[in-house]
């Protein structure tokens, strides 16, 4: 159905959407953290416009639409250490990109041309990412991991046979926030400078283009917008334009990359991970945005993030996970989103895209040639 802005839901401030803000936490700091050690950008900025953003977001949207670090330009950037110049030239041009975007008949196209079974793909491939990277914490802190299943599991049974709201993830992270600080110690506290300009060079542009941008730009459309605007059709029944969340994009990352933000999108695992905790409407994300920005303004944000047991972490990915998987089944094609899942996850979002697209055409024009052949 068309989107209307008086069908969509009040904002609300319960336990229920602070446990749902926390949702994409277990994606957001892990991201966060790695590319401030390893490169020069200042993580109190990044978590700054990330807490500026999440709650414009959410007061725009009404719904808990989640904004993530982009993340293959995140992983590029932690697999080479590359500096901030860099970075903001990949900021500006994506958001050029996809603010253009915004304004054309661009996602109408696509969402024409490209089959529910692809991007039901994506939506799997994100999920069994999510799952191996879970892997990853559960091996560096198996003991928190394991508690952090039995707290969610414990809510899940709470909330589905005695009606009481899952809390799941404010506990899981109160736990992890503890075991860190009876280990590590408080962080100390110091007010945040005032961001610097970012002018990056026009070198920084040309190599910015070709190791971040195009990488980034098939993921974005495919799980940041064409896969968040069907997730949101999904849980929401509210039917959001992909070129308005191409908008969005746009906006956050031409305002916030030129003073120290981090490239980001919207993404339909966060969507998942914050409905699956709880969170209906855009108070969830004025919750996370208030977090961000309290981190940011009084808090070394890496030393504050570092300090979080990484199992409990873990443990809120498998879930987020398993939720992304759930939707992600319900498909025209289970073998074509399948194989995109697959694909997705031993290779890249691009190719899994790319054969996705060639085998739902190609069964596509297999079907019609049958249908015509004489009996």
């Amino acid at each position: 159905m068309p989107e209307s802005r008086n069908s969509l839901p009040p904002l609300r401030f319960n336990l229920s959407e602070l446990a749902g803000s926390l949702g994409d936490f277990g994606t957001i700091i892990p991201l966060v953290l790695a590319v401030a050690l390893v490169s020069d950008v200042n993580a109190r900025y990044v978590l700054l416009f990330f807490g500026i953003w999440f709650i414009l977001t959410g007061l725009y949207y009404r719904l808990p639409i989640p904004l993530e670090p982009m993340k293959a330009v995140a992983v590029i950037v932690i697999a080479g250490s590359i500096g901030s110049s860099e970075i903001a030239a990949a900021g500006l041009i994506l958001g050029v990109i996809f603010l253009v975007l915004g304004y054309g008949r661009f996602f109408a196209i696509i969402e024409q041309w490209v089959p529910q079974s692809v991007v039901r793909g994506i939506q799997l491939g994100l999920a069994l990412l999510l799952f191996r990277a879970s892997y990853n914490f559960v091996i560096e802190d198996p003991t928190f991991f394991l508690l952090g299943i039995a707290i969610i599991a414990c809510f899940y049974l709470l909330a589905r046979f005695r009606s009481i709201p899952d809390l799941s993830a404010i506990v899981v992270i109160a736990v992890g926030l503890i075991a860190g600080i009876a280990l590590y110690g408080l962080p100390p506290v110091s007010l945040i400078p005032a961001p610097k300009l970012v002018m990056p060079l026009p070198a920084d542009f040309t190599s910015a283009f070709a190791t971040l941008v195009l990488p980034q730009v098939v993921l974005t459309i495919t799980n940041a917008i064409l896969a968040t605007s069907l997730l949101t059709k999904d849980l929401f029944c509210q039917d959001i334009p992909p070129k308005k969340f191409s908008t969005t994009i746009g906006l956050m990352n031409l305002i916030s990359v030129p003073f120290g933000g981090f490239p980001m999108c919207h993404g339909a695992g966060g969507l998942a991970g914050q409905y699956r905790y709880g969170a209906r409407t855009g108070g969830a994300n004025v919750y996370a945005g208030l977090i961000f920005i309290i981190l940011a303004l009084f808090f070394t944000s890496p030393q504050v993030l570092s300090i979080i047991a990484v199992g409990v972490l873990g443990a809120l990915l498998v879930f987020v996970g398993i939720e992304m998987a759930r939707h992600s089944i319900r498909t025209d094609s289970l073998v074509i989103t399948c194989i995109t899942g697959i694909l997705a996850l031993v290779s890249s979002m691009t190719v899994g895209f790319i054969v996705g697209m060639v085998l739902a055409y190609s069964a596509d024009w297999l079907k019609k040639q049958r249908e015509v052949a004489p009996a």
